[in-house]
Parts: C-alpha cells; sequence; structure tokens
C-alpha cells in the first residue's frame, strides 16, 4: 500500500489519513526524528532500496529521500534526533547489513557496520544513544537482542535475550526502556510484551500481553505510550491498535482502529525514545 496513516498518542482514537508513499510497499522500516518521518526498504512485490520521507508537523505525500545502499525489506529502523539506521533485513536472502542517514538532509544511506548475526523480520527501536535490534529469524525464530551506538559507526554487538524466540515483531521505546510487542514464535503469533532497560545490558522481561496475538504490525511511541498498530492475528489482517504505559508493566489495551485491516507496514512518531 502507499497509505500513510497518523495518530495523536496523547489520546484515543481511530487513525487519519496523512497522504502517500512515493511507490506502494509491503515489509518497510519506519524512523523519525522531531520533525521529519522516514520510511525505507520494503518489496513491492520488488525488493526496494527506496527512502521517502516527510514532515510530520503537516499532512500530505512522501518526496523522495534517496536510497538505501542495497534492495531490503523486513528490515528494522531506529533513529536518535539526527541519525537514522536501517538494520538487516532480506535482498532476498538475509543480510547483516546496517545503514546509516541523516535525518535533516537527504541522500542515499551510507555503510554503518554489520549487525552480530545475520537477521531478517526483527523489531527496532532506540534511545538518543544506542540503537537495539530484537529476535528475528536467523533461519528460525531467535530469542537475541543487539545493540549498537549511534553516533558512532562500527558492527553490532550482544545485548541480552528475549522471553521468547520471535520474528516478524516489532519493537518501540522511551529514552530509558525498550518493549518488544507480538511476533511469530515459530509457527504461531504470540501476546507477548517483553522491556528491557536500553543502558543495561541484560535479558529482556516479561512486561504483560497484547490484547490479542499478533504479528506484522507496527509500533510507535511517545515518552509515556507504546503502540501497536494493525498486522496479523489468527486468521486475518487487523486494524486494531493497543497501547501500553510504558514506564509500567501490564496488559495493553484498546486505543482505535486504523482505517483499514492491514498488516507488513511500518511505524514511527516524532516522541520516541530516541529523541530524549
Amino acid at each position: 500500500s502507499v497509505d500513510i496513516e497518523y495518530i495523536s498518542i496523547a489520546t484515543q482514537g481511530n487513525s487519519v489519513d496523512f497522504g502517500d508513499l512515493t511507490q506502494s510497499r509491503f515489509y518497510p522500516a519506519g524512523l523519525a526524528s522531531r520533525t521529519r518521518a522516514v520510511c525505507g526498504g520494503g518489496a513491492s512485490p520488488t525488493v526496494r532500496d527506496t527512502i521517502d520521507f516527510g514532515a510530520i508537523s503537516s499532512t500530505g505525500n512522501f518526496a523522495d529521500f534517496g536510497n538505501l545502499t542495497a534492495v531490503r525489506r523486513d528490515l528494522g529502523a531506529a533513529s536518535n534526533s539526527t541519525r537514522g539506521l536501517f538494520l538487516c533485513g532480506k535482498t532476498p536472502t538475509s543480510v547483516n547489513t546496517i545503514d546509516y542517514i541523516t535525518i535533516a538532509s537527504t541522500g542515499n544511506a551510507v555503510d554503518f557496520g554489520d549487525n552480530n548475526d545475520v537477521i531478517t523480520a526483527g523489531g527496532a527501536s532506540s534511545s538518543p544513544t544506542r540503537a537495539l535490534m530484537f529476535g528475528g529469524t536467523s533461519p528460525a525464530a531467535v530469542n537475541q537482542i543487539s545493540y549498537v551506538e549511534i553516533s558512532t559507526q562500527g558492527n553490532g554487538a550482544d545485548f541480552g535475550d528475549l522471553t521468547e524466540g520471535v520474528d516478524n515483531t516489532d519493537g518501540c521505546s522511551n529514552a530509558v526502556r525498550s518493549l518488544r510487542m507480538g511476533g511469530n514464535t515459530g509457527g504461531a503469533q504470540t501476546t507477548t510484551i517483553d522491556f528491557v532497560t536500553i543502558a543495561q545490558l541484560g535479558n529482556a522481561t516479561d512486561f504483560g500481553d497484547l490484547t490479542s496475538a499478533t504479528q506484522q504490525g507496527a509500533a510507535m511511541s511517545s515518552p509515556t505510550r507504546g503502540i501497536l498498530a494493525g498486522g496479523w492475528v489468527p486468521g486475518s489482517n487487523s486494524d486494531k491498535m493497543d497501547y501500553v504505559q510504558i514506564m509500567t508493566t501490564g496488559n495493553a489495551l484498546d486505543f482505535g482502529n486504523l482505517l483499514a485491516s492491514t498488516r507488513e507496514m511500518g511505524g514511527c512518531s516524532n516522541g520516541h525514545g530516541g529523541l530524549g
């Protein structure tokens, strides 16, 4: 789909039409600064290296930003206020590539380094200093968490483990805590939400559960709330959005609905953890 939708995270309610991407894609990844939203990669069905961007404060169609270093789908994305990272993915073979862009400019992505494992269909999130990658397929669902320091260039390192092996999962965060929401545990969707403290290496802890078992959704966050939108629930696409309070633990609550049931999309916000 080319569709872009938006919500106000501080309230509850249904999404609203924002505009369109430059081309229809599934399995892209989204990241953002305070002012810009960026969408990279995906397939339509040909795997793409396209990067699009738009101004978050206004509605309208996105424009061309540049290109990834290689075509990729099923990738993760994370950012701080200046730099955006696109992590791993499928080309169609799985890769450990990490690219970066300077969000305030336009142009092609540059090689950042390599993840510590070849991963596709993992989730990602960030603090102002670190980007985390959760789970994924390598080639079966894995429980690993890896990280990089956003302001430098270099390879990923081991952070710890999730509570379960999972792919087609999503990540979001505030500046302190990162959540992994839903996914597929190797044949079945899961309701599990995990969390880690981004500044401390270690294994994830159970946070609670989504309102339904979901994979291939889109996650986004503010300093207080984490949202999971859409995805694949057992037997069908979903238009549901769930939310949690990031600094507590507990089960997700209903936030509202998307304009249509959909999966395999990317999400971002101008209040996520990488922005402090």
